[in-house]
């Protein structure tokens, strides 16, 4: 590929797992090809599992370059949700095996990138790129979830993945917080000793 090419080449960038109470927050970028037509292609959100699985597939296999990150736990209560949510942004960027032209972040920040960045508000709705991060972002933390309900079955991450559902609260008032829960998040706070 030259330089001429990789010039055009514009990167989506979207995140999932802001919200919920345990468990990273997962970020994905992904540059894909002129023209590309994915069906059913929109907001994570927006999509049923089987199609998301099904979405991701298709993007990790035609996309020109694509990339997932995180930030942990840790880094969540450290720096606080936003701050994490960008690093986990610009570790996605960075691990792409090709250097995007421009980077285009869904919602209203971005990180410092080496190249042109603007956010779009909606963007995970109307640009194909950052729907198709928005989805591979979605689809990598589902299944990390999936995996803590395993180490952490009565939580009940493999149905609320993390969200501070009623059964979740409720699970958490029963059995208290585990160590992938975020402690500076509110309703986790909430129940750690007062010291």
């Amino acid at each position: 590929m030259d330089d001429g090419t990789l010039s055009e080449l514009v990167c989506g960038v979207d995140e999932a797992g802001r919200g919920p109470l345990a468990g990273p927050v997962y970020a994905a970028a992904v540059i894909l090809a002129p023209h590309s037509v994915f069906r059913g292609l929109t907001d994570s959100k927006r999509v049923g599992v089987k199609r998301r699985t099904t979405l991701a597939i298709e993007i990790k296999a035609q996309a020109i370059a694509w990339a997932v990150a995180s930030a942990s736990v840790e880094e969540i209560d450290t720096l606080n949700i936003l701050q994490a949510t960008l690093l986990a942004m610009k570790r996605a960027v960075e691990a792409l095996p090709v250097k995007p032209h421009e980077v285009l972040v869904d919602g209203l920040h971005f990180p410092q990138y080496d190249v042109p960045a603007r956010a779009i508000v909606r963007g995970d709705s109307s640009v194909a790129a950052i729907s198709a991060a928005s989805i591979l972002a979605k689809v990598e933390r589902d299944l990390l979830m999936m995996d803590l309900h395993e180490r952490y079955p009565r939580y009940g991450f493999n149905r609320h993945k993390g969200y501070p559902t009623p059964d979740h609260l409720a699970a958490l008032r029963e059995h208290g917080v585990c160590a992938v829960h975020r402690r500076s998040f509110a309703p986790v706070r909430g129940l750690l000793p007062q010291s």
